[in-house]
């Protein structure tokens, strides 16, 4: 199964009173919608994500995405008039080969990757899905200021998104409402109208869109306790050193660098790579490369850095700790490394399952100084942040 997301950003946000378009507010330092590109970022189940914004802050949307790192962000094009027009907008560019299409509002920054993969694999197995949760105030049908009815809420759901469909389900059924002139306030009324069933998924409670301006303050009282009552900061450093000798290949952060003489190690020697593993080990209190990788074992004889960086990230998941950031620096008279930094941090961002933007490497030299000056050598060090579940 492949799935694209498409993230709703064009709404006006008008009643929370501000020039500023709510989905661009800032709640605990960052835009709304940057919580919601994030979570489908790191969602496993999802593959690409096509940004539906306001056609004047479509730079805006773009650049939020590169300065996060959001390399699943495949594409970011202009809404319509009404939310409906927006969301076929973004469904039009995702590609057709596609099987399942998640919809979400960008103005719901709470939703968890997990509550994402829940809704696709539902819809992926009936068709379509929405994420809600059962009513548990009293509901009242009301005419005016005159109660009408009191309603029996015990088969009465609030939705809300992720609402994942099949492409094709999606697709006819914006078809259809198209042809018949419908305007629906959610995209699951749209296949409703077609005869294909929905699957109630339900979703957590905190799952909150904003709407008025204090649901921005529930937004941020939720992702504190988050933070405060699940996790802990934890901080690793990690040095290493190689020889350079003749006869053997450069890698740094998995990548083969020109260059007359290479690393000597019992691995592929990528000093980076083994930095950047000590500083994730000690931040996370298992220790460091020599421990869980000893150069006596034939195992790792050439082994990649990066299947040992691949490795270490499952002994960090085994653990409950998530890496922040990484934070790294090369010493090396030569050769120079510019042109090869960003595939270097691509690599690491990659393997650790991070956004490309959480991993910093940068280049130095030691003005001739020391063995590193002398060529003799090339010298690492890195620091990690980890989140640890409590």
């Amino acid at each position: 199964m492949t799935c694209y997301g498409v993230v709703l950003a064009g709404g006006a946000g008008r009643r929370m009173g501000g020039e500023e378009p709510k989905q661009f507010m800032r709640v605990t330092g960052r835009p709304v919608l940057a919580y919601a590109l994030a979570a489908f970022e790191s969602c496993d189940a999802v593959d690409g994500t096509v940004i539906v914004g306001p056609e004047d802050r479509l730079d805006t949307c773009a650049s939020l995405s590169r300065q996060m790192g959001c390399r699943k962000v495949k594409d970011v094009v202009a809404g319509g008039k009404e939310r409906q027009d927006s969301v076929l907008c973004g469904v039009n560019r995702v590609p057709s080969e596609v099987d399942v299409i998640a919809v979400h509002d960008g103005a719901r920054p709470l939703v968890q990757p997990d509550d994402i993969t829940r809704v696709v694999r539902a819809a992926d197995a009936s068709g379509a899905a929405v994420l809600g949760t059962p009513v548990s105030d009293t509901v009242k049908r009301v005419a005016g200021d005159q109660v009408e009815e009191t309603l029996d809420r015990s088969n009465l759901w609030s939705v809300q998104t992720p609402q994942a469909f099949r492409a094709s389900v999606l697709r006819e059924a914006q078809a259809r409402a198209l042809e018949d002139g419908f305007i629906g306030t959610d995209d699951t009324v749209l296949v409703e109208r077609i005869g294909h069933p929905v699957a109630i998924v339900e979703g957590p409670r905190d799952n909150i869109k904003v709407t008025v301006p204090e649901d921005l303050a529930r937004v941020e009282d939720i992702l504190n306790r988050r933070r405060r009552t699940t996790t802990t900061s934890r901080i690793g450093m990690g040095y290493d050193v190689h020889q350079l000798v003749e006869g053997r290949p450069l890698i740094l952060g998995g990548v083969e660098i020109p260059f007359e003489r290479g690393l000597l190690g019992h691995s592929d020697a990528d000093v980076l790579t083994h930095v950047v593993i000590d500083a994730l080990l000690g931040a996370s209190g298992e220790g460091d490369i020599g421990r869980l990788f000893p150069d006596t074992d034939p195992a790792y004889k050439d082994i990649s850095s990066l299947d040992l960086l691949d490795r270490t990230a499952a002994v960090l998941k085994e653990r409950g700790a998530s890496v922040v950031n990484v934070d790294a620096t090369v010493m090396a008279q030569r050769p120079r490394f510019a042109d090869h930094i960003s595939r270097m941090e691509s690599n690491i961002a990659r393997v650790l399952g991070v956004v490309s933007s959480a991993v910093s490497v940068k280049a130095t030299t030691t003005e001739q100084l020391g063995f590193v000056g002398r060529e003799e050598g090339i010298a690492a060090q890195a620091v990690a942040m980890v989140t640890v579940v409590d």
